[in-house]
């Protein structure tokens, strides 16, 4: 088979190092790729937005499957493009992708179909919602409503820095017209567990759940990024409450869906708060999270080709997938700066040798002259397994310290919550 994997991040190359693995894949391309992509797959200089030059590139090559990471290009409607040429396509319809692309829409079905999450208030004026604010008092949530790359969400610990966040927002316009509406809610507390699932438009199959760490600092303190690092299983987090998210958030969201006549093809990722009242839903994603998909993919046991083509073919209640218990632990390196301002162009040295359990998983890189340099805020994600949460650790943390690049930031407490 040949894959066109579209995206440039960490989770197209874990994606990629997933089905390298396959016996039945003759061929991947990865458009645009980074520098770690091109280790396993044929770069393609074209970008994620390009519709009509991926779609051509497709049918040229004799593409047997699309693979879409990002939110973008599936809320500009790649999928729909694809299928009207006949194009297998793995991600959801635009239709189905909006639950990602705004979050009113998404909070809007929640309630319809009474899918437990936190109580809400949409604006589109700032007045009003510094008015609603001052009321509910704090600690709150401060959404931007469109997409922002995962940094679009404030969770104000005082009123000063709720204001600001509307402000910043819906006034200064930080995000650009994903603040023109900002999503007020109530502030969530517990644990927080990402739970993604394979859908194919009726049937459900749960991933094995992961935790993200957003927060830049250790100890989760300062700004939220687009995720610091991650861990799979989650072993503080009971199995049956697990299991009773899968019952009344993911298969509800999946029937709600068909009710309003969406088909929901791809992956469904729900951000769950685990509360004193059972789980309960932070948001919602389209595509696979990053970087949870750099910890749940090494757990797959199932070929991933035999997964996605059974997704696209409504055939995935035919298939028994299964997970490995090894543990999973994803560590991520960012460039000096990040989630501010950052500095591109910083070379990146790596160790002669890796430990046989660990992976380096590429996100904002790049090749220039035969060196790899920094290209974006996360610039790595590396990526440990172990038959415990401690052994991964040790060993995602042993390789970390061997890798250089000037005024490299991580966090030293990934997965730590779950291990003591």
């Amino acid at each position: 088979m040949r894959i066109l994997v579209i995206g440039n991040g960490g989770r197209e190359h874990a994606i990629i190092a997933k089905l390298a693995q396959s016996s039945r894949i003759s061929k991947i391309f990865c458009a645009p790729g980074n520098a770690g992509t091109a280790l396993l797959a044929d770069n393609v200089a074209i970008g994620v937005s390009e519709q009509e030059k991926l779609a051509q590139f497709a049918i040229e090559q004799s593409i047997d499957l699309t693979v879409v990471g990002p939110e973008l290009p599936l809320l500009e409607g790649i999928v729909d493009q694809f299928e009207e040429l006949n194009l297998p396509i793995f991600g959801p319809q635009k239709a189905a992708a909006i639950i990602e692309g705004s979050k009113t829409f998404a909070k809007d079905m929640m309630q319809k179909y009474n899918i437990p999450t936190g109580k809400y208030q949409a604006f589109t004026n700032s007045k009003e919602a510094l008015t609603y604010v001052r009321q509910e008092g704090a600690p709150i949530v401060i959404k931007a409503d469109g997409l922002a790359a995962g940094k679009g969400v404030v969770v104000a610990q005082t009123l000063e820095e709720a204001e600001k966040a509307i402000i910043e927002a819906m006034d200064d316009k930080i995000f650009g017209a994903a603040g023109d509406q900002v999503v007020i809610e109530e502030c969530l507390i517990g644990q927080e567990v990402s739970l993604m699932a394979f859908v194919d438009g009726k049937n459900v199959a749960p991933m094995v759940v992961s935790q993200d760490h957003k927060a830049v600092f250790d100890g989760d303190k300062g700004p939220n990024t687009g995720g610091m690092g991650a861990y799979s299983p989650v072993p503080q987090i009971a199995g049956e409450v697990i299991q009773q998210a899968i019952e009344t958030i993911i298969h509800p969201m999946v029937d709600a869906f068909q009710q309003e006549g969406i088909h929901y093809k791809g992956v469904l990722y729900a951000g769950l708060m685990i509360t004193d009242e059972g789980p309960k839903v932070i948001e919602f994603n389209a595509r696979f999270g990053d970087p949870e998909t750099q910890v749940v993919l090494p757990r797959l046991k199932t070929d991933l080709v035999d997964v996605l083509l059974a997704v696209v073919e409504g055939r995935l209640g035919d298939l028994q997938i299964e997970w490995s218990d090894s543990a999973a632990v994803c560590v991520v390196m960012t460039s000096p700066g990040y989630p501010g301002s950052y500095p591109n162009g910083l070379e990146v040295t790596f160790p002669h040798r890796l430990n046989d359990h660990t992976v380096v998983i590429h996100a904002g890189t790049q090749e220039k002259n035969g060196r790899v340099i920094t290209a974006g805020g996360r610039v790595l994600g590396v990526t440990s397994l172990g038959n415990t949460l401690q052994e991964s650790q040790q060993r995602a943390y042993e390789t970390v310290k061997q890798i250089r690049f000037e005024g490299a930031h991580y966090r030293k407490d990934i997965a730590s919550k779950a291990i003591h």
